[in-house]
């Protein structure tokens, strides 16, 4: 792996020489752009105004333009020689319970190894301190053009450090939510909660994998063979649930039950006995009642099967066939209930 920074973990008056290593990868299919008339490849090229032409990148520098319309130049040395302190130490400034940091100010992640072999003990110090605390431990550090706060925490027995933005560089979420009170029934939040359990079952994060990237590979290899490009079919209208909130979880809860077949099923928890009972009393009565009337004809031809002069065995035989279609039936009807429900 890369080497990143280079550097000194400042804890207390334990340094702890490391290197850092960037602990993510994306994998983006590199695209580039290119002239849609003709597929030509487009270039961006360094232009410089003033002479007119492209100026190779060793010449290139960093500028700031003043509110006055003055440009101030700054090479790489004035960069290398800013007065900071946090540009080759991590310095531990406290250490807090991971839940004081919003997760909404990490940025990037970078694993923390050794320098050097001296480093182990004081590494494995800080790494185990911090695992018996449970807490993590804030710092800064510049990287490139840029300091940042910091955490130093565990992952998988290897420290970690996540880069953070500042706190004033997240922005407010003042008038984003819904404005006014909102009303959430018992019975609905019960039936929300039950369907989380439900979603939440032999959840396995390792296996999301990214369903675009794998389109777009359908799509770029489509077109290197010629073939006519896959296309999605046209998604049908959203559904509108904010009207009646407990039929769609109802759908929601049943059709998340229905995902995880072939798990035994679990008693029912009073919160669903809850959340169902509406449900239940929804259901159409009358769906109930077909089994006797189904029924109904293999008694009559059972009881006047002596006046008719028909075969017993046979008479009886038919009879039986029929009721055990109306039993098969009658679960049928029952299952469609929460359906119409919803």
């Amino acid at each position: 792996m890369q080497t990143t920074w280079k550097g000194t973990i400042s804890f207390g008056l334990v340094s702890i020489p490391v290197h850092l290593y960037s602990a993510t990868q994306e994998h983006d299919l590199p695209l580039h752009q290119v002239h849609a008339k003709d597929g030509g490849r487009v270039r961006m090229k360094r232009y410089c105004e003033q002479e007119g032409k492209e100026v190779p990148y060793a010449e290139i520098a960093k500028g700031y333009e003043s509110p006055d319309g003055r440009t101030v130049t700054l090479t790489d040395e004035d960069l290398a020689d800013l007065p900071l302190p946090s540009k080759k130490v991590i310095d531990v400034l406290a250490f807090v319970d991971a839940a004081e940091i919003d997760p909404l100010m990490f940025s990037k992640a970078y694993y923390v190894g050794v320098a050097d072999q001296a480093a182990a003990k004081p590494y494995a110090l800080l790494r185990d301190a911090l695992t018996a605390s449970g807490q993590i431990a804030v710092t800064k550090i510049a990287l490139r053009t840029r300091e940042s706060p910091a955490v130093l925490r565990v992952h998988d027995g290897t420290l970690v450090l996540q880069t953070c933005i500042w706190p004033d560089e997240v922005r407010s979420a003042d008038g984003i939510a819904p404005e006014g009170e909102v009303t959430v029934r018992p019975q609905e939040l019960k039936m929300a909660r039950s369907l989380m359990d439900t979603l939440s079952e032999d959840f396995d994060l390792s296996q999301l994998h990214d369903d675009y990237q794998r389109a777009l590979q359908q799509v770029v290899e489509a077109r290197i063979q010629g073939v006519e490009v896959p296309h999605e079919e046209e998604p049908g209208a959203a559904p509108d649930n904010v009207i009646d909130l407990m039929a769609a979880l109802r759908s929601s809860l049943k059709e998340a039950k229905g995902g995880h077949r072939g798990r035994r099923a679990a008693p029912a928890s009073e919160e669903e006995a809850t959340a169902a009972e509406p449900a239940a009393r929804d259901a159409p009565a009358a769906e109930e009642k077909p089994a006797p009337r189904k029924r109904a004809p293999a008694k009559k031809a059972a009881a006047g099967k002596a006046a008719a002069g028909k075969d017993t065995a046979g008479t009886t035989a038919g009879g039986t066939a029929k009721s055990a279609g109306a039993a098969k039936k009658t679960p049928s009807r029952k299952s469609a209930a929460p359906r119409k429900a919803s």
